[in-house]
């Protein structure tokens, strides 16, 4: 038992016991469809194998998460998944001391947790968290792979299989949602976008179990929107929202209404854009 000074008094606070975590609640059982590119996968190996920091830069629902959760699979490592918002604190990432019925306890972050067990911990969207915040991961990205936690007055040694993942839009950045080159610098970076068309496809087709001709329509969509970006939307149809497509229409939603829905609708409001996107619709499944 340890004490953490509250106020005037002292409160008792409970140690961690490392025991008590359940490793296997982040281990992904069941292998992710994940169809490669290019040769990220051996990539990704190399880096973790060497331990060090891994930065996935692509667009929305091009596959970067899910590309993670498979290497997470592959590699038979727990994951710990962070999705970042512009409220998250550094204390969100850490962690904090709780008050209870008998005194205070302290409760592990996920970022902290998975510097505990060797887990892989993946902060998705990393822009979105303020620049205050990001700046705790840096101890753990140099060869010092270190996690203080100042409140507790502890300083974690992270595990030899810890890894760290961040990711984010590029297409987002902005001088106020960007990371410091002094954060850039620590990580490897890789590049992420969407797959060919026959790629693109062949993954519609096997997540969805829609039928081949039927999942190069849906690519052909995309294509058009993505051909937009820059000229009246902000970004492109992902290959998530394709799938979301063929869901639909497996579940005997008509073509038509089913690309609206999961195409065209969720990415603008634009009716000059969404005109133009319903007559692509309509042309390709005609």
């Amino acid at each position: 038992m340890q004490y953490v000074p509250c106020g005037e008094k002292f409160l008792s606070t409970k140690v961690i016991d490392m025991t008590d975590i359940d490793i296997e609640q982040y281990k992904i059982e069941n292998e992710p469809y994940y169809e490669a590119q290019d040769n990220e996968v051996a990539l990704y190996e190399a880096a973790y194998e060497a331990r060090l920091p891994v930065m996935i830069k692509g667009p929305t629902g091009c596959g970067k998460s899910r590309f993670i959760e498979y290497m997470a699979w592959k590699l038979k490592r727990p994951l710990i998944t962070v999705a970042c918002n512009e409220d998250m604190t550094a204390s969100d990432l850490v962690g904090r001391y709780l008050l209870d019925a008998n005194g205070t306890r302290w409760l592990d972050g996920p970022l902290t947790t998975a510097a505990r067990i060797g887990a892989i911990c993946y902060l998705d969207e990393i822009v979105e968290a303020r620049q205050d915040t990001t700046v705790v991961i840096h101890p753990l990205t140099d060869h010092r792979r270190q996690l203080p936690l100042d409140k507790k007055g502890e300083l974690i040694n992270a595990h030899p299989d810890f890894q760290l993942v961040i990711s984010y839009n590029p297409g987002y950045q902005s001088l106020i949602k960007d990371l410091k080159q002094s954060t850039k610098q620590r990580f490897t970076g890789m590049d992420f976008d969407y797959p060919s068309a026959a790629v693109e496809a062949s993954i519609v087709e096997k997540e969805t179990g829609i039928d081949a001709d039927t999942a190069m329509k849906l690519v052909k969509i995309g294509e058009a929107a993505r051909n937009l970006k820059g000229h009246g939307l902000d970004e492109g149809i992902s290959t998530r929202l394709l799938t979301y497509a063929a869901t639909l229409m497996q579940k005997g939603i008509s073509p038509a209404d089913a690309c609206r829905m999961a195409l065209v609708r969720p990415i603008t409001d634009d009716e000059d854009i969404r005109t133009t996107l319903d007559h692509a619709v309509d042309a390709i499944f005609a």
